[in-house]
C-alpha cells in the first residue's frame, strides 16, 4: 500500500490592508437596477448554521479573549472606503459604489458574528485555495470566492444541487474531473475541488479576458454572461452589463468585493476573529480495497466525527477502494495504527458492516413448485416455438421470456415453461 504524506492544515495569516497604494481604484457607475440586496445563498443562515456543525469549527475555534474590540461598527467616509480598496494587493479590479457599500455594511453590521467565524475557519481552508490558485497562476484574491459560495462549509449544498466549498454542479464537476457517484462526491473534497475550481476559473478567463466577468460567470454560467454582453451592445464590462444579468449575479460581484474588503479590514470595524487551534497534521493513505469508517474508528483510535470531517467526499461510511483507488485522510497516529493493523482492518466486523451481498443463490426448484399455474411441456420432434405457442394458447415472446431464450432454437426433449 502506497503512503502519501500531505499536510492538510497549515497556518495562514490574514493580511490587514497596510502598505503602499498599489493602484488607483475607480468608482464604478452605480447599477441601474434598484433591486433589494440579495445575499448569496452560500452566506445565508442555513449554511452558516451548517458551518457551525463542521467538526473543524466545533473542535478548533474558540473566542479570542485577548481581542479588545469594542463591538461597535464605526462609520467611515466614501473616500476612506475607496482608499482601502485601492490598497488591497489585488489584480482583480475592485471599485467602490453604493452597491459594494451595502454589502460591506451587511457584513460589518448584521453579519459580524459570521465574519468572525469565516476568519477562523479560513485558517483551515484558505491555504488550500491559495495553493490551487497559485498552481494555475491565478489571482490569489479569488480565495474568497468560497466564502460567498458556501460560507466555507465543505458539506454545503444549494437549492439547485451545487455542492462543496466551490459549489460545483454535477455536470461541471465531472467536466473538471470530480467523480460523483452514489458513494463518492469529490465536489466535497477540499483539495480536489479547489484544483478543479482553479482550472475552471482559468478557462473562464481564457473566454472573457476580464476577471470581473469571470466571477459573474462562475455564479450564473458563461452563457448567461454572454447573453448579457450581447444585450448590452457587446461591451465587456460587468458594470455595463449589470442590468441584464440574473438578480443573484447582480449582487454577486459586489458581495465578492465586499468580502475581500472585510476579510482584510475587519480590525477597523472592531470584528474579532475566532481563535484557531489548528488540528494536528493529517496523512493521506491510498487504499484499493473496501474499508468502512467503523473499522477505522474501532482499530485506529480516531473518532467518527473526525474521520468524516477529514473525508467529506464519501457519501456513506464505505470507502469504496474496490471500485477504484481511494484516498483516506487521517491523523498521523491513526495512519500508523492503520498500517500496523494490516489485513485485519478489512476483516474487522465485515459480516456486520457489509450489507451488499456479492453472490446470492436462487433455489429454482422452489420457484417452479410455488409458481401458481405454471405449466411445462416437452419439445417433440418437428416442434417449433410457434407451434408450441399455438398449441398452448400463448405467444413465442412469452415462452422465450419464461425460459430465458435469446433465439428460437429448441431441441427435442427440452423442457419449456409455457405459463
Amino acid at each position: 500500500m502506497d503512503k502519501k504524506i500531505f499536510i492538510t492544515f497549515i497556518t495562514t495569516f490574514i493580511w490587514l490592508g497596510c502598505g503602499t497604494l498599489n493602484a488607483q481604484v475607480r468608482v464604478a457607475e452605480e447599477p441601474l437596477a434598484a433591486d433589494s440586496l440579495i445575499l448569496p445563498e452560500g452566506m445565508q443562515a442555513h449554511e452558516l448554521d451548517s458551518l457551525l456543525n463542521d467538526w473543524n469549527v466545533r473542535s478548533h475555534l474558540t473566542a479570542d479573549d485577548s481581542c479588545n474590540a469594542t463591538g461597535e461598527n464605526p462609520q467611515f467616509t466614501e473616500e476612506e472606503y475607496i482608499s482601502r480598496l485601492s490598497r488591497l494587493p489585488n489584480v482583480i479590479e475592485m471599485p467602490y459604489n453604493k452597491e459594494v457599500r451595502r454589502y460591506i455594511d451587511q457584513y460589518c453590521e448584521r453579519m459580524r458574528r459570521s465574519i468572525s467565524i469565516f476568519l477562523g475557519a479560513g485558517n483551515f481552508y484558505i491555504p488550500l485555495f491559495e495553493e490551487a490558485l497559485e498552481s494555475y497562476q491565478l489571482p490569489l484574491e479569488l480565495k474568497y470566492l468560497p466564502i460567498i459560495e458556501s460560507a466555507l462549509n465543505p458539506k454545503a449544498t444549494s437549492r439547485v444541487g451545487a455542492a462543496g466549498l466551490w459549489q460545483f454542479m454535477i455536470a461541471t464537476g465531472k467536466q473538471y474531473g470530480l467523480e460523483v457517484t452514489s458513494l463518492v462526491d469529490e465536489r466535497r473534497d477540499p483539495i480536489k475541488s479547489s484544483y478543479a475550481a482553479a482550472r475552471y476559473l482559468k478557462d473562464l478567463y481564457d473566454m472573457f479576458g476580464d476577471w470581473t466577468l469571470v466571477i459573474a460567470s462562475y455564479n450564473c454560467g458563461p452563457n448567461n454572461t454572454l447573453k448579457a454582453i450581447t444585450r448590452a451592445g457587446g461591451v465587456k464590462d460587468y458594470w455595463k452589463i449589470y442590468p441584464y444579468l440574473p438578480a443573484e449575479t447582480r449582487g454577486y460581484v459586489p458581495a465578492f468585493i465586499a468580502a475581500n474588503y472585510v476579510m482584510n479590514y475587519y480590525c477597523q470595524h472592531n470584528i474579532c476573529p475566532l481563535e484557531t487551534n489548528l488540528p494536528q497534521s493529517a496523512d493521506t493513505l491510498n487504499v484499493t480495497r473496501n474499508v468502512y469508517m467503523e473499522q477505522i474508528v474501532d482499530l485506529c483510535g480516531v473518532s467518527m466525527d473526525e474521520v468524516k470531517a477529514l473525508n467529506p467526499q464519501y457519501r456513506t461510511n464505505l470507502i469504496p477502494g474496490e471500485s477504484r483507488p481511494c484516498t483516506i485522510k487521517l491523523p498521523s497516529s491513526a495512519v500508523a495504527a492503520f498500517l500496523t493493523a494490516g489485513d485485519s482492518i478489512y476483516t474487522h466486523r465485515i459480516g456486520e458492516l457489509a450489507k451488499n451481498r456479492k453472490v446470492v443463490e436462487v433455489d429454482e426448484s422452489k420457484v417452479s413448485s410455488s409458481s401458481k399455474g405454471a405449466r411445462t411441456v416437452t419439445v417433440r420432434k418437428g416442434d417449433t416455438l410457434g407451434s408450441i405457442a399455438q398449441r398452448n394458447r400463448t405467444t413465442v415472446t412469452k415462452i422465450k421470456r419464461l425460459n430465458g431464450l435469446k433465439n428460437n432454437n429448441i431441441r427435442v426433449g427440452q423442457k419449456l415453461r409455457v405459463r
